[in-house]
């Protein structure tokens, strides 16, 4: 028999709360989700805790903690991971911080009095808002602050020399006037500022309003932090690793950690993004060596801040049906002996349209056993919140539960 392979797929803020739309039921709960419901009854069910007490409720932290690193230990910022992925050559006196490309509303109103409708220009192309950032970076880089161009609607400012200092997430202040929110230091408080003047008329947006599209009109700065120190992966767990996402974020915790990074054309992070070629790309690497392979699809996540309920059962239904179904029917075909691991990082709950610290239900499967001593009681479990909350599994420490998929 082949080497027993192991595989994370993760649906980035997939968990949720009931809503009354649903009947009461969870997007997850209400999804028509036949390859997770083939597996469930076959699975160890439970929940997982994977946000540190006292840490926000983000992807970092979260993907971080799944991947088996403790953030209290290992986080030093987000956009410093998302530098690795992009080939910023960062140095140990740098700062990095997110640049989000987001849409202010247009009013004529003082800056300050701005609301932010959009954290991602309804999902702008990467084409388009890198054209935009170039707008941006002609008239605002200097020796000091150099932008660099990642995918869609997030880029990367460096900061030499800078300050790790606190900056409001664009995704969790939707909805509200800006005044608040915005950064105490006069120079990242300029650029803001001046980005917007510099994009508001571009010929990109008034393009993208013509066609009811939200304009991507201001550039947002937040998640600072210094160069990151992660130890290998593959060193620390005995497999070699590749990470399939579309996000740079992922993408530069799988540089840190010394994992492969696999590059799906088509895939944007969004609601229709190449899940066929994710899928692939897992397969081809676990032909190619590899031992593990962690499957990121963000789509569950923007829906969640995009406040849709039904794109975001849709993004779980895509999950389910273009990811799980596909990947564990190619894996059965070819007699691979493997464990799978289904699970959010954080849940993205409709009602606040932003992350939330709640533990998260995984499902852990393994193609060659039953889970005999819990089979009777695992076979009557779905994998939603509500019956993985019941079955009264749980993990307090997000970043151990990769040595229960590894089997450590």
């Amino acid at each position: 028999m082949s080497k027993k392979k192991y595989i994370i797929v993760l649906g980035d803020g997939m968990a949720d709360e009931p809503i009354a739309s649903l009947g009461g039921k969870t997007p997850l709960e209400y999804a028509d989700t036949p390859a997770m419901d083939r597996l469930s009854g076959l699975s160890e069910i439970g929940m997982v805790h994977t946000i540190p007490e006292g840490m926000k409720p983000g992807s970092d932290t979260a993907n971080l903690a799944v991947l088996g690193y403790d953030p209290k230990i290992y986080y030093s910022g987000r956009s410093p991971l998302e530098a690795l992925s992009i080939g910023v050559p960062m140095k140990d006196t740098d700062v990095a911080l997110r640049c989000n490309i987001v849409t202010l509303s247009e009013e004529d109103v003082p800056f300050e009095e701005r609301t932010i409708i959009d954290h991602s220009s309804g999902e702008i192309s990467t084409q388009d808002c890198t054209v935009l950032l170039e707008a941006v970076k002609k008239e605002l880089e200097n020796e000091t602050y150099q932008f660099y161009a990642g995918t869609s609607y997030r880029h990367c400012l460096i900061w030499n020399k800078g300050k790790v200092i606190e900056l409001s997430q664009p995704h969790d202040v939707l909805g509200q006037v800006i005044g608040q929110y915005l950064p105490d230091d006069e120079k990242l408080l300029y650029m803001m500022k001046r980005s917007y003047e510099i994009l508001v008329n571009h010929p990109i947006n008034v393009e993208r309003k013509k066609k009811g599209l939200n304009p991507a009109n201001c550039c947002w700065f937040w998640g600072a932090g210094t160069r990151p120190g992660l130890s290998s992966f593959e060193e620390k767990n005995h497999c070699k690793g590749m990470m399939v996402s579309a996000v740079d974020l992922l993408k530069g915790i799988a540089v840190g950690a010394g994992m492969g990074v696999a590059q799906v054309e088509g895939a944007n992070g969004g609601l229709h993004t190449n899940y066929e070629g994710k899928v692939q790309a897992a397969l081809n690497a676990l032909k190619e060596g590899y031992d593990f392979v962690y499957i990121h699809v963000e789509a569950p996540d923007e829906m969640g801040h995009q406040g849709s309920v039904e794109k975001k059962v849709q993004a779980i239904e895509y999950l389910d049906k273009r990811v799980i179904g596909p990947m564990t029917q190619s894996l059965d075909k070819e007699n691979t002996p493997y464990r799978l691991l289904v699970m959010p990082d954080h849940p993205t709950p409709i009602r606040v349209r932003t992350h939330t610290a709640d533990s998260v239900p995984f499902l852990l499967y393994d193609s060659t056993k039953l889970y005999d001593s819990t089979v009777e009681k695992q076979g009557s479990l779905k994998y939603n919140e509500k019956d993985a909350k019941a079955g009264g599994n749980f993990i307090p420490l997000g970043h151990t539960i990769i040595d229960r998929l590894l089997e450590k």
